[in-house]
């Protein structure tokens, strides 16, 4: 194919205001992905579309294997669907309140906040 470019499932995107730093969650336009290093604010940066990563999740959610999750972009972690998150994946691990991480498969889907 004339046309291939790449799998999709790293894609490079420029490091937002503030700059990135290697292993955090991020939103660029309607892409979420996991800064594979730490960029400067206007760098590039490569970001993982796919596969699990271990996130911040907000304190009192309650997650079960398989359940959806999304983000919270204001607050920075992981939460249960709902208004203004972004969807991202499932929960691979159970995960109740007062944990702090949860083990994500995103989904590799452009998103949008609901």
């Amino acid at each position: 194919m004339k046309n291939y470019i790449q799998a999709g499932k790293v894609i490079t995107v420029t490091a937002p205001t503030g700059g990135v730093a290697s292993g955090d969650a991020l939103i660029v336009g309607n892409i979420f992905g996991v800064a594979a290093y730490s960029s400067a604010e206007g760098d590039p940066v490569e970001l993982s579309t796919t596969g699990v990563f271990q996130l911040p999740k907000a304190s009192a959610a309650v997650l079960t294997v398989g359940a959806r999750v999304a983000w919270d972009n204001t607050a920075k972690r992981v939460d249960v669907p709902g208004t203004g998150r972004f969807p991202i994946g499932v929960a691979v691990e159970a995960a109740g309140n007062g944990v702090t991480s949860v083990a994500v498969r995103l989904d590799g889907i452009a998103t949008t906040a609901s």
